[in-house]
């Protein structure tokens, strides 16, 4: 190639660096020196610029085009973007060592590429340079964490949303069987009052059944009945009924004994309304029953669901500012509520609150992501399987939350790690999503404190709040 035709090349190439905000100012020594050490790349669109474990060596100055890096084992991980006038690759001080993701263009792309061993001379020669792309370092591991906790915060949305989804799902199925079982109930009842009309009964006979009703529908058990004397109870009933000729008996007298009915009363009540009443009798009494059931049923499912959505609003903070006063235990009660699926396993919570423990202003919605983080994995340490104890006491001027387990403990070599960014000792897609670097994070920016103590069968995370906050609240996490 000709001196003049690389002399052209080299000050277009120039002309191009100074497009580039970190090279706008160099002067054009250093920006002729640069394009020297370089290497000019040219891409087509589609075209794979860079493979997964390739070494990362090359200090990548797009000057035409732009290259999308996307990693093709985690279809859910972060994709990033390089365009026109932007920096990528390996930056000075950079722990990179392989590219993590396919690189490929996007449109017809050109750029320069400068290798690493050329950058502790550049970094001599342009002294400048080396801040601003230290500075770019920088922003790129905050763009990066700042992506990555956003994504964790969407894993652990949708872990929790599943479960919520979950423990709806269960009531509303529960009072949807109800409401149709109660349409049979009632058309059964209307069928049996049908046929008690036609006997003529007397007042007296209307009044025996409905006097047994309304007995059996207020009957309350002083304590749960004992399974084998309720097995007991219910073959003596299905054999009077049988005796008697009642309908489908069989049916009829799990619901009786469920309602504490001894056979004494149904004789008691032959007697009074007379053997051609008693069947008929006996089936719109077994359904009125039938009925109180159901609709208990359907109000302790509604119950449960509204009980759900009151904790899904106390744990988001719903329609309410972001620092308020919060009750810490409160707090920690909805947790349970929203993580109730992963508790019936085989996890008992004991509660330790203290009294008198005071509102602290606070981001309640946070509070409770540090919560649901640490009670998720001690629910993970114990694999289901044990006890976790939540206490709260006043020391001084700070609330104590201590939640503690008595799982196999986090190893000694961990300890030291557990609240680095992005560390984690489970596997892709287990836990909230939420790293106790964010735990620590969120308590740190309500100017408290959280230490951790582990040895099998004990691991304690003792979280302290202050009572009152700095004038100038710091910023969410």
């Amino acid at each position: 190639m000709a001196q003049t035709e690389v002399n052209e090349r080299t000050e277009a190439l120039i002309n191009d660096l100074r497009k580039v905000h970190t090279f706008s100012d160099l002067s054009h020594e250093h920006l002729a020196w640069f394009v020297d050490k370089s290497e000019e790349i040219r891409c087509e669109p589609g075209e794979i610029f860079a493979r997964p474990g390739d070494p990362a060596v090359w200090l990548v100055v797009i000057l035409e085009g732009e290259i999308r890096f996307q990693r093709e084992d985690d279809p859910d991980a972060p994709v990033f973007t390089v365009s026109a006038g932007q920096i990528t690759g390996y930056l000075p001080y950079s722990r990179l060592t392989q590219i993590r993701g396919t690189g490929r263009a996007l449109a017809a792309t050109r750029m320069l590429r400068l290798h690493k061993d050329n950058i502790p001379e550049m970094l001599h020669r342009i002294p400048e340079i080396g801040q601003r792309l230290v500075a770019l370092l920088a922003d790129r591991i905050r763009e990066t964490a700042r992506i990555e906790t956003q994504r964790d915060k969407l894993a652990a949305l949708g872990k929790l949303s599943a479960g919520l989804a979950h423990e709806l799902n269960n009531p509303a199925a529960a009072a949807g069987r109800a409401a149709a079982s109660l349409r049979e109930a009632l058309e059964t009842v209307r069928e049996a009052s049908i046929r008690l009309a036609r006997h003529a009964l007397s007042g007296e006979q209307r009044e025996s059944i409905f006097q047994f009703e309304s007995e059996a529908t207020h009957f309350v058990p002083a304590v749960p009945a004992d399974p084998l004397a309720q097995s007991d109870r219910e073959d003596q009933i299905g054999g009077w009924l049988e005796k008697h000729q009642v309908a489908n008996s069989w049916k009829i007298a799990p619901v009786l004994a469920d309602m504490g009915v001894e056979t004494t009363r149904l004789e008691g009540l032959a007697g009074e309304v007379g053997a051609a009443v008693v069947s008929d009798a006996m089936v719109r009494i077994a359904s009125i029953l039938t009925i109180y059931r159901l609709l208990g049923e359907i109000e302790n499912s509604t119950r449960r669901i509204s009980d759900l959505v009151r904790a899904i609003k106390e744990y988001s903070y719903m329609d309410r500012a972001a620092m308020q006063e919060v009750d810490l235990q409160q707090g920690l009660e909805s947790t349970l509520a929203i993580l109730g699926h992963r508790l019936k396993s085989g996890i008992k919570v004991v509660r330790e609150y203290g009294r008198d423990i005071p509102q602290i202003c606070a981001y309640g919605g946070e509070l409770n992501q540090v919560w649901t983080n640490l009670l998720d994995n001690a629910i993970e340490a114990m694999q289901g399987k044990g006890e976790i104890h939540l206490r709260t006491a006043l020391e001084l001027d700070r609330v104590l939350v201590e939640i503690r387990d008595n799982g196999p403990g986090i190893p000694a070599d961990v300890q030291p790690h557990i609240f680095e960014p992005f560390f984690t000792t489970k596997g892709v897609g287990e836990g909230t999503g939420l790293g106790l670097d964010t735990v620590c994070r969120i308590v740190r920016n309500h100017h408290g404190e959280i230490r951790v103590t582990s040895h099998p069968g004990d691991t304690r995370f003792q979280v302290y709040l202050p009572l009152m906050q700095p004038k100038t609240s710091p910023p969410a996490a």
